[in-house]
């Protein structure tokens, strides 16, 4: 019989792989406007939360329920129990919260941290780590100024956000939530262009080492 951590284990890759898929998912669910697409993207959004769910329940049982996995997890807690917040009548009565849109955009930032996640476990090459977590990194926050309406059309809002992510500039967003994320995306511009640049001097600096060391020989 299969341990607990051993299944685990197992389950790293695949479920690392539906995380990607999801974003997808969550991005049918903002753009497709047909009736019968959207129930059917609704199951499959749910369908995607119990496996999560079960992923998630499987860990804390492995770490024994035991405090400090909840201190460590409280957060993927929170992106779990989101989703129930529309069956609650009076929390639906409070329209200032726009409940659709934050179940929306914690959906997105779940899946969108699942996918950079899934990219440390499927890949070890550290650049194409990199060009994986940054295209997560522009679907993810390209479809959270959409949900926000910080842009009106995804395809301007993923223009910009890819901008805004590979050279710091492009968006110019007139909203405070739009603001942030392209301050985010800046930085992180920033921080990917250094590791690339630590990247290549390393690579070159082992490639002349190789290098000298043929000639001494």
């Amino acid at each position: 019989m299969i341990s607990a951590e051993v299944l685990a284990d197992r389950l790293d890759r695949p479920l690392g792989l539906l995380g990607l898929i999801y974003l997808f998912v969550i991005l049918g669910q903002l753009l497709i406007q047909d009736a019968g697409w959207t129930t059917i993207l609704n199951i499959v959004g749910w369908a995607f939360w119990l496996v999560f769910a079960g992923e998630f329940l499987l860990r804390a049982y492995i770490a024994g329920f035991q405090l400090e996995f909840w201190r460590r997890t409280w957060w993927q807690v929170i992106f779990l129990l989101l989703p129930f917040l529309r069956f609650f009548r009076g929390v639906q009565a409070l329209r200032a919260l726009r409940l659709s849109r934050i179940t929306r955009v914690s959906g997105i930032l779940s899946a969108g941290l699942r996918g950079s996640r899934s990219a440390g476990r499927l890949l070890t090459d550290r650049i194409a780590w990199l060009a994986a977590v940054t295209v997560v990194v522009i679907l993810a926050a390209s479809q959270l100024v959409y949900a926000v309406e910080s842009y009106t059309s995804y395809s301007d809002a993923l223009y910009q956000v890819s901008l805004a992510t590979v050279t710091g500039g492009g968006m110019d967003p007139q909203d405070a939530f739009g603001r942030v994320v392209h301050v985010v995306l800046s930085v992180y511009s920033v921080v990917v262009f250094a590791t690339l640049a630590g990247s290549l001097g390393a690579y070159f600096l082992r490639d002349q080492t190789a290098k000298n060391d043929d000639d001494a020989r």
